[in-house]
């Protein structure tokens, strides 16, 4: 067996920074070795848009990498988080290639790469397939077809595509500053990696990954990945409503909303008053905070609505009985969850990192795991040790491709 890095890197190049976990196999589970983040420069809605600003604030979070191993270099996992990101049904079908009917593993990558076989417009490059299920002779819900015996295999999966520009923007920052890039994976599967158990995505659960410039969403049912979205909404959005409703610069919106935010309004006491000057020098006057909270909740109440819109096009609105896990830097906000609540219908949750998969020598990370910002850094980290066979049991459920695939299979 060949065994890959014994180093993983997590790197979540957000709009408002970028969230680095770096890990090494231990005993066959990660173990933190160091966790920061650095301001993030040159993207916009979780996208590169100034290539020379990102390079250059990439490239210290990379140096930083290097003073706790240079080898850490050689196993970048990445998160995709543009909002440029789609997904559709893919569907596989093969007949069983041996006499014996019995079904081996090139068989299942035959139709595997039929499922891949969707319509993809121009500048669109496919990211992950996940697969849903397998179907032996028209019987489905199997998990691992692999030794069974059948004379056709289908797969059903859900193909998840991306704008390629976007996805060569960022390969190409970190190859230019010395990284090797092991994977890449959308935010919302990412962080659902670090977060949903099995039971919660056995159950039926919404994940919903709230970041600077855009908000993520996974759906899960039936251990199975119904859909994802990302929506160009999220909590930098907050903060500039702030900055233009208050008339205060974006830098003293945002202190303000970290030390007096609130998510409803109705539950902020009206006699309580701010002094904009705390924030910024030049402004005026008092303001009263729940004046400042009405200003924040429609944009929260927005997110959620997007969220409802797209369970209602997957037919899973209120239907969810694992409700909603919300997670990343917006999760943070008071009030949150019981916003959520109102306005999805259903029970909603902050989520934060499981440590069950991680060494047991994570006390001094504590915080880390209890810290929802982090939570898409650590699902890279476990992703790229699934990736590495960390943990090997079994087959592995990823597959590997030639050229620019190796990056986004599976």
């Amino acid at each position: 067996m060949k065994f890959g890095p014994q180093l993983v890197v997590g790197l979540d190049i957000g709009t408002a920074a970028i969230k680095v976990a770096v890990a090494e196999n231990r005993g066959g589970r990660p173990a933190l070795k160091a966790v920061f983040k650095e301001e993030s420069h040159g993207l916009r809605k979780g996208a590169i848009v100034d290539l020379a600003e990102t390079s250059s604030a990439v490239s210290r979070v990379l140096n930083e990498i290097k003073k706790v191993s240079k080898s850490a270099l050689k196993g970048l996992y990445v998160n995709i988080g543009s909002h440029q990101v789609k997904a559709q049904p893919g569907r596989g079908i093969v007949a069983v290639s041996r006499a014996d009917s019995e079904i081996y593993q090139d068989d299942i990558d035959r139709v595997i790469k039929g499922s891949q076989a969707v319509n993809l417009p121009p500048n669109r490059m496919i990211v992950h397939n996940v697969t849903r299920e397998y179907i032996v002779d028209g019987v489905g819900d199997i998990v691992d077809p692999l030794g069974l015996s059948g004379s056709r295999l289908e797969v059903s999966s859900l193909v998840i595509d991306a704008f390629a520009p976007h996805i060569k923007s960022v390969m190409r920052v970190l190859e230019l500053a010395g990284g090797q890039i092991g994977g890449m994976v959308i935010n919302s599967l990412a962080a659902s990696r670090s977060i949903l158990s099995k039971h919660q995505k056995n159950l039926g659960t919404a994940l919903i990954d709230i970041g600077a410039g855009t908000t993520g969403l996974a759906v899960y049912e039936e251990n199975k990945l119904v859909g994802v979205a990302v929506f160009p909404v999220g909590a930098m959005n907050v903060t500039n409503d702030l900055a233009v409703g208050l008339r205060i610069p974006v830098a003293a919106a945002e202190n303000l909303k970290l030390n007096y935010g609130y998510a409803i309004a109705s539950e902020v006491n009206p006699k309580e008053a701010i002094d904009l000057r705390k924030f910024s020098p030049d402004a005026k006057g008092m303001v009263s905070r729940r004046y400042a909270v009405e200003i924040i909740e429609p944009r929260l109440a927005e997110i959620f609505e997007f969220v409802n819109n797209e369970l209602r096009l997957l037919g899973k609105f209120g239907q969810l009985a694992g409700g909603a896990v919300i997670c990343g830097g917006g999760a943070k906000l008071p009030g949150t969850t019981e916003l959520g609540k109102h306005v999805l219908k259903m029970s909603t949750q902050i989520g934060f990192s499981l440590s069950e998969e991680w060494s047991e020598d994570t006390a001094a990370f504590a915080d880390t795991f209890e810290d929802p910002e982090y939570v898409t850094a650590l699902g890279l980290v476990l992703w790229g040790a699934d990736k590495e066979r960390w943990q090997y049991h079994g087959r592995p459920t990823w597959t590997k491709a030639k050229g620019i695939w190796r990056y986004f299979l599976p």
